[in-house]
């Protein structure tokens, strides 16, 4: 199961990588949970749909550095690059447990602050 589940998020994120958010939510239930420590959560498909348009106005890039999965839950820890409201390039340090049911996200528990590399060019 836990394999499975790995190789489902790896084709939700390429989805996202080409622009296609509607391709990475049918990998996630009606009901699924997005908790952004320490910001804030979303409640529902729908919920996230128009928060991925709102923040992937061009997509995002990701490097996934390790990808660990167990049980129904798979962990994500890498860097991701995403524009911001000016149009520049902001590169984040993330870490993302995810948790499936029935071969479908049904909750994010994402950990995201902004690179160190990054704020070193400030």
């Amino acid at each position: 199961m836990s394999q499975s589940n790995k190789a489902i998020l790896e084709k939700a994120n390429t989805a996202i990588m080409r622009g296609d958010n509607e391709g990475f939510l049918s990998h996630c239930t009606d009901d699924t949970i997005w908790r952004f420590v320490g910001d804030k959560t979303l409640r529902g498909k729908e919920a996230v749909r128009q928060w991925m348009t709102a923040t992937y106005t061009e997509p995002p890039k990701f490097m996934v550095e390790n990808l660990i999965a167990e049980e129904d839950f798979v962990t994500a820890l890498g860097k991701i690059t995403m524009k911001d409201e000016e149009g520049r390039d902001v590169q984040y340090s993330y870490c993302d447990v995810w948790r499936f049911r029935g071969g479908k996200i049904i909750e994010l528990k994402a950990f995201v602050i902004k690179s160190e590399e990054q704020e070193g060019r400030e």
